[in-house]
Order: structure tokens, then C-alpha cells, then sequence
């Protein structure tokens, strides 16, 4: 029949792919944004989720599926129940979407104060125009915690490691105060990554990943994931079917190719911040360092209970003495860190905090997050840390 039709409809009628015999050590890269049925039932079971497969890239592509199912492979290492996962294309998508999921008019949120600042906005600013309330907490204090709960509050938000201080949460602490008033506890684990901890291993709901920084781990693909029980997840890939936020194939193989070399990478990083903390600490020009690896830090014991040994994660932020313009001045006398935006790349990034990352956030919200206004924050990266010791030294010398 084919040698009746014009040439243009045999055009579009080539050949299918053969499908290889051996199984591709890679993950393909599925680009196509649409599948073919043979017959309309089919198609209408599959959108409707009474038979397996895939229909539009929206709302599923075998890649991302590949890379949100080994994400929660690895987050859920320790646990005897099944765990599962949604991508996203960014991690602002995937935390704005899983709250948006667990959350409607009226509800309340509890969220630790030392939020990453664009959480901090989605929370104080969007949210609130759509009714639910936020109550920003001491997140270590745990009596302040229980005190900001109300009978409408669903969701108790706090990050593995926050941002830049590097505050630990006491995740079984927090999972308890919020399952005692039926709230679910979500936790932005990106700064730890699951090579550091996992924590629904500790009783969180919930976990999200801006996936583009330790999980991705090369600064070349933008993408976020949530993980957890599969009916938590259902209603999470329920809003993202709405809503939109998919993670494109291309980017989901980058992100799943980092994920093999995370173990290798997080350690080195995490070995290397802790000795160049070290070395910083003492220095006559800084104020405080930020780290759990050093013991004068308020989380290093928890820290030491809930992280996988030695890993203390791998950002490290300094505040030296002076304001603002000090703070500034120190991260452009760098040479060997580079001023940058994101974290958990191979190469070591820094940024002043107070005008960058936590831009969103005034001198007043900044201050009681325990934020120094000359913080600067280094994502360290896989350079020999004595180059990055030496690199910062004669910055602080010079200022």
C-alpha cells in the first residue's frame, strides 16, 4: 500500500526504530511529546491510568520517569516500604507543587525561618494571596515549633542543611510535632543530597530536590524531584499533571547521569569543606564560620547522629568582620572560587548572600535567620583544597 501514497505521507511513514536486542547501558533519551495507539480505548485507558504507558510528555516521558524512579531509589536505601518520585524543571517547581498539593485556602504552614529566600517569598507572597498562612520559626527550637502549630496546619516545612547556615533539623523531632496535630513534614534536602542523609529514613513525608545542583552535580541541567510514599506522590503528580512543571528528557538524562558519580563526588566535597573550615575559623578577619564539621557548631552532634559518617555537607559560609560592602569586597578578591550563581557543581562557587540568594528577604528577615550581612557562601567543588585554602586566605589578608 505504501507505494500508493504520495511522497510526503511516505515520508512520515518510515520505517519504526528497531528495538536493540541487548539492553542500552545508558538510559535512552525519549523525545518525542507524543505516542501512537492502536486503538482509541487504548488511549483513553492509558490517560486515565487503567493501563500502562505513556501518552504526552507532559504528563509522563520514560527518561524522567527513569531519573524520578532512581532518585527515590536512593532516598528510600533503608526503607521497607516503597517509595516513589515525581521530576520537575526546576526545584522551585518541585517545592511550589508538592506544597500546592498538600495545602488549599485556609490552611497553615509552619516553616523554618532560614529558608532558601525564594521559598521564603513563595511562602510569604503567593501563598498568602491564596489564603494559606505562614508561621516563620526558630526550626531548631522545637518548643517554638510546637507553639506555632494550629489546628488547620498541614504541612511542617525545613531543609536537611539550610541556607547559607547550615542549620541541621532534627527531622525525627520535627516528623513527630508534626504528625502529633496530623501535619505532614516536608524537608528540602538539595544541600545534603541522599549521599549525605535520607530523610525519609528519619520520618519525613516528603523529600524535594533541587536536582540541578548535587544530584545533577555539573552545572549543565536545571530540574527538581520530590519523593515518598505512593499516595503522598499521587497527589503530587496529580498538581504537576495540572499544572505543568515538567522536566524535559534531555535534562532528566543529564540529572541521571550525575546521580551515578553523587557518592564519589559528595564525599570528596564534603572532606574538602571540612578541612578548609578549618583552616578559615581562626583567621583574625572572620567573625564566624558556618559548618557542621566544626565542633562549635550548634548542629555538629545532631548532625553526627543523622549524616552519613564524615559528611557533613559541602557548604561552607563565612562571615568576615565589617558590613555588607566587607562581604562583598572579600568574595571579588577570589581567584581561584568563582563568583557564580547555583551550588554542588564540580567547581567551588561563592556569592554574597545578603544581595543574591536572599535578595527577596529585608535586613530584618535576614537578621533573624541568624545571617550575618557580610555572610559568604561557598559551594565547594572538587578543586585540591589546599588551592582553595591558600585562595581565601589572601582574600581575608586583603581585607
Amino acid at each position: 500500500m505504501t507505494d500508493r501514497l504520495g511522497e510526503n505521507t511516505r515520508a512520515l511513514r518510515l520505517p519504526v526504530s528497531p528495538v536493540p536486542v541487548g539492553d542500552p547501558l545508558r538510559t535512552p533519551v525519549h523525545r518525542s511529546t507524543t505516542y501512537a495507539f492502536a486503538t482509541s480505548q487504548e488511549y483513553a485507558d492509558v490517560l486515565n491510568g487503567t493501563a500502562a504507558g505513556y501518552s504526552y510528555a507532559r504528563i509522563d516521558n520514560p527518561t524522567t520517569d527513569a531519573f524520578a524512579h532512581a532518585v527515590a531509589a536512593m532516598e528510600g536505601a533503608g526503607l521497607d516500604h516503597e517509595v516513589r518520585g515525581q521530576a520537575f524543571a526546576s526545584g522551585m517547581a518541585a517545592i511550589s507543587t508538592a506544597l500546592l498539593a498538600l495545602t488549599a485556602a485556609g490552611s497553615h504552614v509552619v516553616a523554618a525561618r532560614s529558608i532558601y529566600g525564594n521559598t521564603y517569598s513563595l511562602l510569604d507572597g503567593l501563598f498568602r494571596r491564596f489564603g494559606v498562612e505562614t508561621d516563620f520559626v526558630d526550626i531548631t527550637d522545637l518548643d517554638a515549633v510546637r507553639a506555632a502549630l494550629r489546628p488547620e496546619t498541614r504541612v511542617v516545612f525545613a531543609e536537611t542543611l539550610s541556607n547559607p547556615t547550615m542549620t541541621v533539623s532534627d527531622i525525627p523531632q520535627l516528623a513527630r510535632i508534626a504528625h502529633e496535630v496530623g501535619a505532614l513534614l516536608v524537608v528540602d534536602s538539595t544541600f545534603a543530597s541522599p549521599a549525605v542523609c535520607r530523610p525519609l529514613e528519619h520520618g519525613a513525608d516528603l523529600v524535594v530536590h533541587s536536582a540541578t545542583k548535587y544530584i545533577g552535580g555539573h552545572s549543565d541541567a536545571t530540574g527538581g524531584v520530590v519523593v515518598g510514599r505512593p499516595e503522598l506522590m499521587a497527589e503530587v503528580r496529580s498538581a504537576r499533571v495540572d499544572l505543568g512543571p515538567c522536566l524535559a528528557a534531555d535534562e532528566a538524562f543529564l540529572l541521571l547521569r550525575g546521580l551515578e558519580t553523587l557518592p564519589l563526588r559528595v564525599a570528596r566535597q564534603c572532606a574538602t569543606a571540612a578541612e578548609f573550615a578549618a583552616a578559615v575559623a581562626e583567621h583574625p578577619a572572620v567573625e564566624r564560620v558556618d559548618h557542621p564539621s566544626l565542633p562549635a557548631h550548634p548542629g555538629h552532634a545532631l548532625a553526627g547522629k543523622l549524616f552519613d559518617q564524615g559528611r557533613y555537607g559541602a557548604v561552607v559560609t563565612i562571615t568576615p568582620r565589617g558590613g555588607r560592602e566587607a562581604g562583598m569586597a572579600f568574595a571579588d578578591r577570589l581567584r581561584v572560587a568563582t563568583i557564580a550563581a547555583s551550588l554542588g557543581g564540580t567547581h567551588t562557587i561563592v556569592g554574597h548572600v545578603g544581595s543574591t540568594t536572599h535578595r527577596q528577604m529585608s535586613d530584618e528577615a535576614i537578621r533573624a535567620a541568624g545571617i550575618g550581612p557580610a555572610a559568604v557562601r561557598f559551594s565547594i567543588g572538587l578543586e585540591d583544597p589546599q588551592d582553595l585554602i591558600a585562595d581565601v586566605l589572601a582574600a581575608l589578608d586583603g581585607v
